[in-house]
């Protein structure tokens, strides 16, 4: 893969733990991660200021759900890609995820083959 051809990728997560966690496996799987938010303020300014080709969202931010954080970054691009990455199973919250025009929705503790398979498969779906 040429480094053009690296996918952009905003990690909006509360923990930093998850961050890293993420960080590394997006980077070891070859994507180019833009930055990480801890919370949705952050979030949806780093989403306008770097324009990344897909973020991975956590539902439950200190200071917005990430429902909120889908709809402003969907309403301020729409060519963004969006993967929930959460706790929450919550079918409600899921589905309310989905008609906000997330693609897919990954609960934790997750596999690094679920991540990447779900990166994959939005990265499919233009």
């Amino acid at each position: 893969m040429e480094i053009t051809d690296k996918k952009r990728i905003l990690i909006v997560d509360d923990s930093f733990y998850m961050r890293t966690m993420l960080k590394n496996m997006l980077l070891d799987a070859g994507y180019d991660v833009v930055g990480e938010a801890p919370d949705g303020k952050t979030a949806l300014q780093m989403a306008k200021d770097k324009i990344p080709d897909l973020v991975t969202l956590d539902v439950i931010l200190p200071d917005n759900t990430g429902l909120d954080v889908l709809k402003g970054i969907k309403q301020d691009n729409p060519d963004i890609k969006v993967v929930i990455v959460s706790a929450v199973g919550q079918e409600v919250i899921m589905n309310e995820a989905a008609e906000y025009g997330a693609l897919h929705y990954i609960i934790k503790p997750f596999s690094e083959d679920k991540v990447l398979e779900a990166l994959n498969n939005a990265f499919k779906e233009d």
